[in-house]
C-alpha cells in the first residue's frame, strides 16, 4: 500500500507540469489554427503562400524533431530557450498546423450561398464572418478541434525528452527507482484518461450548445 502511494504521489508531481504545458500548448494551438487559417484563404500571395509554408512544414517534419530542434540546436546558434517554452512552443506550432487546415476546410465547407445570401444584405467581409460564416464553420472544427486536443495531451509524453518533469518523465524516473512497471504505467494511463475524458465532454457539450437552434 505504501509503494503504491508513493508510485501515485510521484506521478503526481509530474502532472503540474503536464497540465501547464497543456493549457498553454492549447492556447496558442488555438491562435495559430485561426490566424494561419484565414492567411490561408486570403486573396493575397505572400500571406497565403506563407500560411502554405507554414502548414506543410509544420505538418510535414515529426514533433520530437522539433522539440529536439528548439532544445538542442537553437542554442548553437545563440538562442536558448527555457525546456518549458520549448515544449509549448513545440507543441502548439505543430498541433497549431493541423488546427489551420482544420479552420480552413471548416469555413470552406459552409455552403456559398449563405455568403451570397449575406452579400445581398450589403454585410461588410467582417459582418458576413463574424455573423454568418464562422459561427457555421466553428460548429464544423468542433468535432476536430476535440479530436486535436486529445492527441496534443498525448503528445506532451515527448517533452520529457527535452528534461521536462511531466508525468511520463516521472513514470520513466520511478520505473528505474523501483522496477515496479506494471503499476507505475497502469496509474500513468488511468491518470491521462481522467484528464482527456473531461475535455472530450467539454467539447461534446460545446457541440450541442452551438447546435441549439440549427436545423
Amino acid at each position: 500500500m505504501d509503494a503504491n502511494m508513493a508510485i501515485f504521489n510521484g506521478l503526481l508531481k509530474g502532472l503540474g507540469v503536464t497540465l501547464q504545458v497543456l493549457i498553454y500548448s492549447v492556447l496558442l494551438a488555438l491562435v495559430l489554427s485561426f490566424i494561419i487559417g484565414f492567411m490561408s484563404l486570403s486573396k493575397w500571395r505572400i500571406p497565403r503562400w506563407s500560411a502554405t509554408l507554414f502548414i506543410e512544414v509544420f505538418r510535414g517534419t515529426s514533433l520530437l524533431v522539433q522539440l529536439f530542434w528548439l532544445y538542442f540546436s537553437l542554442p548553437i546558434l545563440g538562442i536558448r530557450l527555457p525546456a518549458m517554452l520549448v515544449g509549448v512552443l513545440g507543441l502548439g506550432l505543430n498541433y497549431g498546423a493541423y488546427g489551420a487546415v482544420v479552420v480552413r476546410t471548416s469555413i470552406r465547407a459552409v455552403p456559398k450561398g449563405q455568403t451570397e445570401a449575406s452579400i445581398a444584405l450589403n454585410m461588410s467581409p467582417y459582418r458576413r464572418m463574424r455573423s454568418v460564416i464562422l459561427p457555421q464553420a466553428f460548429l464544423i472544427m468542433l468535432p476536430t478541434f476535440s479530436n486535436l486536443t486529445i492527441e496534443l495531451l498525448k503528445g506532451t509524453s515527448l517533452i520529457s525528452l527535452v528534461t521536462l518533469a511531466d508525468l511520463t518523465f516521472q513514470a520513466l524516473a520511478l520505473r528505474s527507482a523501483t522496477m515496479e512497471t506494471t503499476q507505475i504505467f497502469i496509474y500513468l494511463l488511468i491518470i491521462y484518461f481522467i484528464i482527456a475524458y473531461p475535455i472530450t465532454l467539454g467539447f461534446r457539450w460545446l457541440e450541442k450548445k452551438q447546435s441549439v437552434g440549427r436545423g
